[in-house]
């Protein structure tokens, strides 16, 4: 069994011997891995009905392309080539299951196996993305809350298991557990794995929007890719935020992510410089901001009542944001609003993000003091998450407290995962300490 899906290997061919440079043939497979994988699962697991063998044979598809494609050439289609080589694992490993269950002639199982793919039925003919799909499909109710984002997490994109862990705030190893036991409770269930039909999509929704602010949030999470984001995924969690839109006649707790993802994703080309280093909001060339994208959001959100469960929750994360967008200036920032709907937010859920994000805004509007007030307590909940160590070093260099400061700083880079804001985190460091930035 592949391990699950991770960037793509390195071509295994000798390009030297006449075949394509083998830096762009990597090139090639990077893009087909970051605009194919997730495609080519949905369409397995569509089909066969198996999360475990359309990844195991995705990834061995991965593994063919890496050999030959040195050697014949990248084809013209590689999402195609993708597909129709995973396929062929699959009933190769169906047909070898199969002889070996049954018994059979090998012929006798091989035009049964034909049979199987050629009579598969489409059970999810209401919904027109096969991605929107395979979201629908992992947030099966008979999994937990938590069990069906990551199980979608990990399918609908490809994260690495240790992505998910970072964006659900869990170890590595938790998080791996937590897969293996959501698909085995899956199995052992005899859950069929397919989209819900149009009656039972309400029930899913809650989960599926989980999923899509934890993807667009990887989006936005700094890590080692070109660029020191990954906005490919916000921009195919909008997308598919849209095409539930659409789906389901315009709803409003729909629109309550939609309008946060806009406000959100308006800043895209502000939030790092040209060499990959993290931008902070307010240092940010509000220029380069998409006015439109602020438009539609606040349209969104003034339009929306004040909603309930996690649909309110998104409302208010809107409305955090809104401030930030519509703002002229960093200074007019109305950071008294944006702390009281914090604090609002964090009555409601009690998340230890929340009040990290309301201690930042609390020292804009009363000193870094009373910042640094709010994070008392979060050490045990965030305790493995640089973002804690990271704004407590920023609150208390602020507060004029530079040896804490630094020992914070220095707490942070033991535990921020890309060098995107690793970098960052050298500079204020710097500054801690009375040094120059190490640029």
């Amino acid at each position: 069994m592949t391990p699950g899906p991770t960037p793509p290997p390195r071509p295994l061919a000798d390009p030297s011997a006449g075949g394509p440079a083998a830096d762009d043939v990597a090139h090639a497979l990077g893009a087909a891995w970051r605009a194919h994988w997730s495609h080519v699962v949905a369409l397995l697991v569509a089909q066969f009905g198996s999360p475990d063998l359309a990844e195991d044979a995705a990834g061995d598809a991965f593994e063919a392309a890496a050999r030959t494609w040195p050697r014949d050439g990248v084809p013209t289609n590689p999402g195609a080539w993708l597909l129709t080589a995973a396929r062929r694992r699959v009933l190769d490993r169906l047909r070898s299951q199969a002889v070996h269950r049954r018994k059979e002639p090998l012929m006798v199982v091989d035009d049964e196996m034909r049979s199987l793919a050629a009579a598969t039925q489409d059970p999810g003919a209401h919904v027109a993305d096969e991605q929107l799909r395979l979201v629908l499909t992992c947030c099966h109710p008979a999994l937990a809350p938590a069990d069906r984002v990551a199980m979608t997490l990990r399918f609908v994109v490809g994260l690495a298991t240790a992505d998910i862990a970072r964006l659900q705030l869990v170890q590595h190893t938790a998080m791996s557990a937590r897969l293996t036991r959501a698909k085995k409770r899956l199995a052992a269930a005899g859950v069929p794995f397919v989209v819900p039909p149009p009656a039972q999509l309400a029930e899913r929704l809650d989960a599926v929007t989980t999923v899509l602010y934890l993807l667009f949030t990887a989006g936005y999470q700094p890590s080692d890719v070109p660029g020191g984001l990954r906005v490919d995924l916000a921009e195919e969690a909008l997308r598919l935020t849209r095409e539930l839109d659409r789906l389901l006649g315009g709803s409003p707790r729909v629109h309550a992510l939609l309008a946060l993802m806009l406000l959100q994703h308006s800043r895209r080309d502000a939030r790092v410089d040209d060499d990959g280093r993290i931008v902070l909001l307010p240092d940010q060339d509000r220029s380069r901001w998409h006015t439109e994208d602020i438009e539609e959001g606040v349209a969104l959100l003034a339009a929306l009542p004040p909603l309930d469960g996690l649909a309110e929750d998104h409302r208010l994360q809107a409305l955090a944001a809104a401030e930030h967008a519509t703002a002229p200036t960093a200074a007019d920032t109305r950071w008294d609003v944006v702390a009281g709907v914090y604090a609002v937010l964090e009555a409601r859920t009690g998340s230890p993000v929340v009040r990290l994000a309301r201690a930042v805004a609390v020292a804009e509007v009363d000193g870094p003091e009373a910042g640094l007030a709010l994070l008392d307590g979060l050490d045990d909940t965030l305790a493995h998450h640089h973002r804690l160590a990271a704004v407590r070093g920023e609150l208390l260099l602020r507060a004029g407290r530079g040896p804490e400061a630094a020992a914070e700083l220095e707490r942070a880079l033991t535990l921020v995962p890309a060098d995107a804001e690793r970098q960052h985190l050298r500079d204020r460091l710097a500054q801690a300490r009375g040094e120059a930035s190490p640029n």
